[in-house]
């Protein structure tokens, strides 16, 4: 995807993300510790739809890869993550069965069509171990709709139940289901604090209350003997 409603994916996120930056990263870094439960440090991870490398520059593993199409990546990803850049929509430049975690945050809803999310969806399931793990997180559409095509790059409405269908569908074994995780959105003028999004991970209770995003974790089937 180099192009969404004539600006390109730069362009946009430049915009969107103006000035907060450095307070991103921040929650990002807890965020980070939070699915390090997930991710070893002898694992292979690949960040689909990285962005701004916010996600794979923390977390702690052998070898990170970052995929996304946006110029800015390779700019922004630290030493020792390795960034591809290409249209997720094409054939992945990564070898089957070389990742052992995918994680995607707020990136599928920006595809273009169906047809490309199944074929990520394909991909993800090519490029992961047997024993691999997928993780992704994003706006559910059934808590935000109301907002959901605020942003003027949403283009597929998904909920947790879309992506357990799209998961089961491309052979994946679905292990957890959490369809109220984060809040919506740190697009806007005053981002939470890390200090209190560390304290909002630590209790579920309020997810139910504030939640409007998903987090679905998949596994990819190890052979039978």
């Amino acid at each position: 995807m180099s192009k969404h409603i004539g600006l390109s994916v730069e362009e946009i996120y430049a915009h969107r993300f103006r000035g907060r930056e450095a307070q991103r990263q921040k929650i990002w870094s807890v965020l980070a510790g939070y699915f390090q439960q997930w991710v070893k440090s002898s694992d292979t991870v690949l960040d689909l739809g990285s962005g701004y490398c916010e996600f794979i520059n923390n977390i702690r593993a052998k070898e990170r890869f970052a995929l996304d199409l946006n110029p800015i990546t390779s700019a922004k990803a630290v030493p020792g993550v390795k960034v591809i850049s290409q249209n997720v929509c094409q054939s992945w430049a990564i070898a089957s069965g070389s990742i052992d975690v995918v994680f995607t945050s707020n990136f599928l809803e920006h595809l273009p069509s169906k047809e490309d999310l199944k074929h990520s969806f394909s991909e993800i399931h090519r490029v992961l171990r047997p024993g691999g793990i997928l993780i992704a997180m994003g706006p559910n559409i059934r808590f935000c709709c109301n907002i959901y095509w605020d942003f003027l790059d949403h283009y597929l409405p998904l909920s947790d139940r879309t992506m357990t269908e799209a998961i089961e569908l491309a052979e994946l074994q679905i292990e957890k289901v959490i369809p109220r995780f984060l809040p919506y959105t740190m697009a806007r003028k005053n981002p939470p604090s890390p200090f209190f999004v560390h304290l909002y991970l630590r209790m579920p209770v309020f997810w139910h209350l504030f939640g409007k995003q998903f987090l679905v974790l998949a596994r990819k089937s190890a052979p039978a003997f």
